[in-house]
């Protein structure tokens, strides 16, 4: 089913900073939201900043019908984000959204989300979709560091939250395929959904193909339109080169070309 896209201008309610690095930045819609569903992402119209030229695309992190708002969790890289950083109350955002498919719905109650870095974002509106059809997913985490450590709260209210960092000042230590979950002889999942850098996704993927464990993932390829036209953001798959902001962000891995 392809959802109706929307431009419009949101209006900020709250800027929210979680660290140095990254900050949450909540929106309302001036009519009614429209259906989104976890793994899509909106295209945001960056102004008044001279050297951001395109849209940017990032992950829907929560939906609030309620509120008629959306969150979007994002990482500060460099002067477009920085500006979406300083909006205040009331500040206009247009976006383009909501893009891109969605993540599946699992076939089974035996699930695991693995984040790392800025590709947690996805995941918390993915954990509270689960929940509202009674699945209580095991949720991995992956930070550099407990500084960028957040939201614990959020995702343990969705799910059984594990943690590892990289120099192991938060749960355990190394990159997430480190992690004590990966080291058992037979994984306990039958579906894992993954968002995060391209190696940590392609290593989860190697594990989900070992234990023969159903994975999708989330790609995070350069979007430079968000619909298709720019052909930016191509990716290799068993159909030939397909566009991620259009037939994916999400792909089951045994779609893609990665090894």
């Amino acid at each position: 089913m392809e959802l109706k896209k929307k431009v419009q201008d949101l209006r900020v309610i709250e800027t929210s900073r979680l660290n140095k690095r990254h900050f949450i930045l909540e929106l309302e819609a001036p009519e009614k939201l429209p259906l989104i569903l976890p793994g899509q992402f909106v295209q945001a119209l960056i102004k008044d900043s001279p050297s951001t030229f395109l849209r940017r695309p990032f992950s829907v992190h929560a939906v609030d019908y309620r509120k008629n708002s959306l969150r979007l969790l994002i990482q500060i890289k460099g002067p477009g984000t920085q500006h979406l950083s300083e909006l205040k109350e009331g500040d206009p955002l247009n976006l383009i959204y909501p893009l891109g498919n969605s993540f599946s719905l699992p076939f089974t109650k035996d699930v695991l989300l693995v984040g790392g870095g800025c590709g947690v974002a996805p995941l918390l509106f993915l954990a509270q979709f689960l929940n509202h059809n009674n699945i209580y997913p095991t949720i991995l985490l992956g930070f550099r560091t407990r500084e960028e450590v957040s939201e614990i709260d959020a995702y343990a209210a969705s799910g059984k939250v594990h943690v590892i960092t990289d120099d192991g000042t938060e749960g355990e230590k190394g990159l997430v395929v480190d992690h004590s979950i990966f080291q058992l002889e037979r994984l306990p999942f039958k579906k894992i959904f993954c968002c995060g850098p391209d190696a940590m996704m392609k290593a989860v993927a190697k594990i989900a193909r070992m234990h023969k464990t159903d994975c999708e993932v989330s790609l995070e390829n350069t979007m430079a339109c968000g619909f298709g036209v720019c052909l930016c953001c191509i990716t290799p798959t068993d159909k030939g080169n397909e566009r991620v902001c259009v037939e994916g962000p999400v792909f089951n891995i045994n779609r893609l070309k990665w090894q």
